[in-house]
């Protein structure tokens, strides 16, 4: 059964909403900013810079939905009534016991869960909010676009750390490919710009530390790349039948092909050196779309910025394509949203979408020294055309844990 893609949603370190974000990815701006907060000073958090939201949730929801929802799932219901809006569902809407949600976060109610402790310690148990576990857990973000859309055909959240966002489209493509559903929303979404998650990653060594040059702080390939830079938002599509697209006339925008799942089982943190299992499933992945490595035409990478993982997947990504990654076009877009962990691979799933529609691949910015061991082309700083025809490109995602996600859309 043949799936496509009718809805796209997002709220991200770039726009609130899909087209201000991917203008601002062509025009290759930086999202991250120097965090108004005094979180270094009183808890001595070492980074003090992050890709924060343009357009904070309470400024689109109304106060009840921010009192009983934690950040990540604003985010999330954002981001999904946005994607529903564009795959122009009239009233009648979709059967609900054919309609899924699969919306993922690596972290979860991450703010709500602190909060609620500093409120124990603070003022005592009984001044514990009645809804706090409802809003801490993981699976808050795809339960209340269940309850949002009246999705009954299964609610789902994968929890797979930065790969989650990207297993969940994976997942809602098998859901819809197993005749368990017509259409799923699906995506990621990640709030956990926080001192703890900051002074964690930080004590990983995981982040970048370059606190006086936050916009130029994020830069995969880069030769003085020092790690991550830690973003926040979500990213929602709409995905669907092709064949009930097509009975309710739908635009589509791409075609979901094939999905490769691995698991390194090699280090919690540490990906595996030879990134075999990163390989592995963008081999599965395009296995499974019946597709050879002469018919992708670009590769959005999960390119972090860090000095280990950025070469891994470089040379897995050569690996796989061989002399025709001569002719792949390869974009890193966290060097301009940062890193949002669970959100990252939903949302650059929007962006390699929008990358095959518009036939472009988006820039990546902040490299000013290549490293000498890249060997596939990366659009740097500007975007560059991408090929008419039948395409293919590769969306990746990876995680602590050694979760391995490849996606491959088409059109």
């Amino acid at each position: 059964m043949n799936v496509v893609v009718t809805g796209l949603g997002t709220t991200s370190p770039l726009g609130g909403d899909v087209a201000s974000t991917w203008e601002a990815a062509l025009a290759g701006r930086s999202g991250v900013r120097t965090l108004e907060n005094d979180w270094a000073e009183q808890y001595g958090v070492p980074v003090t810079f992050a890709g924060q939201l343009v357009v904070p949730p309470s400024e689109v929801l109304s106060r009840p939905e921010t009192k009983r929802m934690d950040p990540s799932a604003q985010m999330a219901i954002v981001a999904a009534r946005e994607a529903w809006a564009d795959a122009g569902f009239g009233e009648d809407g979709v059967d609900p016991d054919r309609l899924g949600s699969i919306v993922s976060s690596g972290i979860g109610g991450v703010w709500t869960m602190l909060t609620a402790w500093d409120t124990v310690r603070d003022r005592g148990a009984a001044r514990v909010l009645p809804l706090t576990v409802p809003m801490l857990m993981p699976n808050s973000p795809t339960a209340y676009v269940s309850l949002e859309f009246k999705a009954r055909a299964g609610s789902h959240s994968p929890v797979s750390a930065c790969a989650s966002g990207a297993e969940a489209i994976g997942m809602g493509f098998e859901m819809i490919q197993s005749g368990r559903a017509d259409v799923v929303i699906c995506g990621g979404t990640e709030a956990a710009i926080h001192p703890l998650p900051l002074s964690a990653f930080a004590a990983m060594q995981a982040l970048s530390k370059r606190n006086d040059d936050p916009q130029g702080a994020s830069r995969p390939y880069d030769v003085s790349r020092d790690g991550f830079v830690m973003g926040e938002g979500a990213g929602v599509v709409v995905l669907e039948s092709e064949e009930h697209a097509k009975a309710r006339g739908a635009r589509v925008y791409a075609n979901v092909l094939g999905v490769g799942m691995t698991a390194d089982a090699h280090h919690i943190a540490a990906p595996e050196p030879n990134g075999a299992g990163q390989t592995k499933a963008m081999e599965l992945a395009l296995e499974r779309a019946g597709l050879t490595t002469a018919d992708v035409a670009h590769v959005n990478a999960h390119a972090t910025s860090t000095p280990v993982g950025d070469m891994i997947e470089a040379r897995g990504i050569r690996s796989l394509l061989g002399p025709h990654a001569d002719q792949v076009l390869l974009s890193a877009t966290k060097s301009m949203t940062g890193h949002l962990l669970g959100g990252a691979g939903a949302l650059e799933s929007v962006f390699t979408v929008k990358a095959l529609e518009t036939r472009t691949a988006p820039p990546t910015i902040n490299v000013t020294e290549p490293d000498p061991e890249l060997q596939v082309d990366l659009v740097r700083d500007t975007p560059r055309a991408l090929p008419e025809g039948q395409i293919a490109a590769i969306n990746n995602s990876f995680g602590f844990g050694g979760h391995n996600v490849a996606l491959v859309f088409g059109v």
